[in-house]
């Protein structure tokens, strides 16, 4: 796994609030990790959002989610969860059914070589994870994740 450099902060600039200065420190970073996050999974050939759908149906286990229940469990949403999901059965990652009293109810689930793929990316995944934030005490990640979420409640 390659180590993409840091960005650098931009030099401080005026702002117009408190509010304000965090919300542009908050998306710098989110940029900064997600880029990370990429670069990560580049080499596996796989993007940000289907690493994401492949955690949501592992953690669904046998019995799969529908499209609309994966949808509402991404991280961030997308336009067309069809077309991605198009895409990780077309990479034999996922596998759909149709439900056979019901021909529009249609289960997608983890495929054997999608378990295999996370599977290999677990390690490397939670290593990258430690190079993003482990320079931050335990103490601090854990405030910052109440801070997060009380941005998500609020928002």
């Amino acid at each position: 796994m390659t180590v993409t450099p840091r960005i650098k902060p931009t030099p401080a600039r005026p702002y117009r609030s408190l509010a304000q200065e965090a919300h542009i420190s908050l998306v710098h970073t989110a940029a900064v990790v997600s880029h990370g996050f990429e670069e990560a999974l580049k080499p596996y050939g796989i993007t940000a959002t289907q690493y994401n759908v492949l955690r949501i149906l592992r953690g669904a286990g046998e019995g799969g989610l529908c499209r609309n229940e994966i949808r509402d469990r991404m991280i961030a949403p997308v336009p067309d969860v069809t077309r991605l999901l198009d895409r990780l059965e077309h990479m034999g990652l996922i596998d759909r059914t149709r439900d056979g009293s019901d021909r529009r109810l249609v289960t997608t689930r983890i495929t054997r070589e999608g378990l295999k793929l996370l599977a290999r990316l677990d390690k490397p995944v939670l290593l990258m994870h430690e190079q993003q934030l482990g320079c931050v005490p335990q103490d601090r990640l854990r405030a910052l994740v109440a801070l997060l979420s009380e941005v998500c409640q609020a928002g």
